[in-house]
């Protein structure tokens, strides 16, 4: 069965489940244009998840899916936790905040699978790793078509041997965290995409720096049966993205992205800004410890008007994006 009628969709694109960007309105908008919605559910908890996507049902009748972060069993140790947070401090201060009080967050995995199937969602991604063996059994069962996320050839054959419907191969070109779970590799698209192609049987779908119909195009040539976009629609109206964000991606030029766990304790692609150069070389906790760390100073940035100390992911080609409304720019991949 091809990729796009397995996902009930139109037009062979994803649109990228960015976490603290989609918004209901943004993933109808998306899912009624015809392609595949995306909740970027990875920071909520289960009783958001469930509202989330209760609010996408109200707005569209359309095929939607939810993304969902693979949690880590990550040991804090306490002696980078403090270090970690001292080499924040003087951001802190440039905030007005010397000290802040830090929440540590804990994942409701299981409980927004629970959801999932509760609410009989149709399509359910993961980053950051593969759910295990009795999840993918419970959400077959629930007729659910599952959707794992690889950065190379290794973790795309993983992917389809956990018994996955497709994969997502996230090359470096990509915006945001890398989705890795089997060290940090870093393949461009073209490269990775005809690798993959070569290696698994599962529909792929392309991911990275896929800013027009050209690009869109050529990544189905070289084997995928979808790609996924999202830097492209960040400044859209229906983008959850701070105005100070959208202003930023809008008015970025060329190799303004760089590479950095700054923020969050794991690798992921932004534009470059004062607080990624402030944080050179300086502790830095794992995730999702630093992600909590960081998590007020980014707030903060944004009430205060600040975008030197946000977290703005994008993709390389971040300095092709435009504004408008979500069925406007994807019209464009379509024409």
């Amino acid at each position: 069965m091809k990729l796009v009628d397995m996902l009930k969709i139109e037009h062979p694109i994803i649109q990228a489940p960015m976490a603290g960007v989609t918004t209901p309105e943004f993933v109808a908008a998306s899912s009624d244009f015809g392609v595949l919605g995306s909740i970027g559910a990875g920071y909520l908890s289960a009783e958001e998840t469930q509202k989330f996507i209760q609010e996408v049902k109200k707005r569209t009748e359309r095929t939607f899916a939810v993304n969902l972060f693979v949690p880590e069993d990550e040991q804090l140790d306490q002696e980078l936790f403090r270090e970690a947070y001292e080499a924040l401090q003087p951001i802190g201060e440039k905030l007005g905040m010397p000290f802040w009080k830090v929440l540590l967050s804990t994942s409701q995995f299981e409980q927004q699978i629970d959801v999932i199937i509760q609410e009989k969602v149709q399509v359910c991604s993961f980053t950051f790793g593969l759910p295990k063996s009795n999840d993918v059994k419970r959400l077959k069962e629930a007729e659910i078509k599952l959707i794992g996320t690889a950065t190379s050839v290794e973790e795309a054959v993983v992917v389809e041997q956990a018994g996955l419907d497709a994969v997502v191969v996230q090359g470096s070109e990509a915006g945001g965290h890398r989705g890795s779970f089997i060290g940090m590799p870093l393949v461009p698209l073209n490269e990775l995409l005809q690798d993959v192609a070569s290696a698994v049987s599962i529909p792929i779908i392309a991911a990275g720096g896929i800013s027009d119909a050209a690009r869109m195009n050529q990544m189905l040539e070289y084997g995928a049966e979808a790609v996924q976009i999202g830097t492209a629609l960040l400044a859209t109206q229906e983008s959850g993205a701070h105005p100070l964000y959208k202003r930023a991606v809008l008015h970025a030029e060329a190799d303004y992205t760089v590479l950095t766990d700054t923020f969050s304790g794991k690798l992921a692609r932004g534009i470059q800004n004062q607080f990624i150069k402030m944080m050179e070389n300086k502790p830095i906790a794992p995730y999702p410890v630093q992600n909590d760390l960081t998590k007020k100073i980014r707030s903060d940035a944004a009430k205060q008007g600040k975008p030197e100390f946000m977290s703005m992911w994008a993709g390389e080609h971040v300095h092709k994006t435009e504004e408008g409304t979500v069925e406007e720019i994807l019209q464009k991949f379509i024409d």
